[in-house]
């Protein structure tokens, strides 16, 4: 009898712990430590991410400094219009494009073949030897590595010096149009590819050892088990990077290819970033650049959403959100 007394205590208890709360407000009560903690990170995302959205208005308005944002003339898509109409649109918008997915054609398989290949490697000593050098580069400001290509690849540097025993002349790299997209993206790949592996590498960590002596006991092969139990593992962490990285294929950084530029390769190094603050903060067009950017943003959130939408159909549902 008392062990029937104690089981329905129990049930008792269980029963009280997993009712649902009335409503939302008794939830937060409950948890209010959660969302103390989760205030700071709620305040300055408002501050820094959402009141600048204000300056989005500087779009629609023909801005003067002395009448400022509010008193400044509504001009409605007037900016939108010139930037579309104007002669260098097609080609800073195919540089910008190309330029992005070039990037993510060639880059976004990297990190997962390097989390792999790591996942392969038994040895603890080796493989946090071999995470270092990889994880290393992220760490290098861009203003150096641009600093590293420019020596590197001058004409006086030691790729040329080679080039030079072998052809008589040198080539130039960091000028030459056809070479910048090249560089870029290598250059991009060599810098980020071992730090963005490090999601993958941790999803992989998870996986149940079992699986593996299993897959060992029935004759998979290495690329087997890889293809059958790694890749499934990490899926969902590649569609939702995935996702990402189309959503922001129009965001390319503004610093690196700007410290690439030069007046001998515009044609190709010059993107919408760049132009932005050429004409917004240089030329001093302030409506005009933030029309531009705005441009730029809502390419991005229109591939965004659609890149969402495709990985759900393909992915039995499953998306970003």
């Amino acid at each position: 009898m008392n062990e029937l007394l104690q089981i329905g205590k129990e049930s008792k208890i269980n029963n009280r712990e997993v009712t649902p709360y009335k409503s939302k407000i008794s939830y937060i009560r409950n948890h209010y430590i959660i969302y103390l903690l989760l205030m700071p990170a709620v305040i300055l995302t408002f501050i820094f991410k959402y009141i600048p959205m204000y300056g989005i208005v500087l779009a629609f308005k023909d801005y003067s400094y002395s009448k400022g944002i509010l008193g400044s003339a509504w001009v409605g898509f007037k900016y939108f219009e010139q930037f579309l109409n104007s002669p260098n649109f097609g080609t800073i918008f195919m540089n910008t494009f190309l330029l992005s997915a070039y990037g993510l054609i060639l880059g976004f398989p990297v990190p997962i073949i390097l989390a792999i290949m790591l996942n392969q490697v038994q040895k603890a000593k080796i493989k946090k030897t071999i995470q270092l050098i990889l994880y290393a580069p992220n760490f290098i400001s861009v203003v150096v590595v641009v600093g590293m290509l420019y020596l590197l690849l001058s004409s006086e540097g030691p790729i040329n010096r080679v080039v030079m025993l072998i052809t008589g002349h040198p080539i130039l790299f960091m000028s030459d149009p056809q070479y910048f997209r090249s560089i870029y993206i290598l250059s991009g790949i060599w810098q980020g590819a071992g730090w963005s592996s490090i999601v993958y590498a941790a999803a992989l960590a998870g996986v149940d050892t079992e699986l593996y002596d299993a897959a060992r006991i029935d004759g998979a092969t290495l690329l087997q088990r890889i293809w059958y139990i790694e890749i499934p593992t990490i899926k969902p962490v590649i569609v939702i990077t995935l996702i990402l990285a189309i959503g922001g294929i129009m965001g390319i950084g503004f610093e690196k290819a700007y410290l690439m530029q030069t007046g001998m390769n515009t044609s190709v190094s010059e993107i919408i970033a760049t132009y932005t603050y050429k004409v917004g903060l240089q030329g001093g067009d302030y409506s005009f650049g933030t029309a531009v950017g705005l441009f730029n943003s809502l390419i991005n959130l229109v591939l965004l959403i659609s890149a969402n939408s495709i990985a759900k159909l393909l992915n039995e549902g499953y998306g970003l959100y």
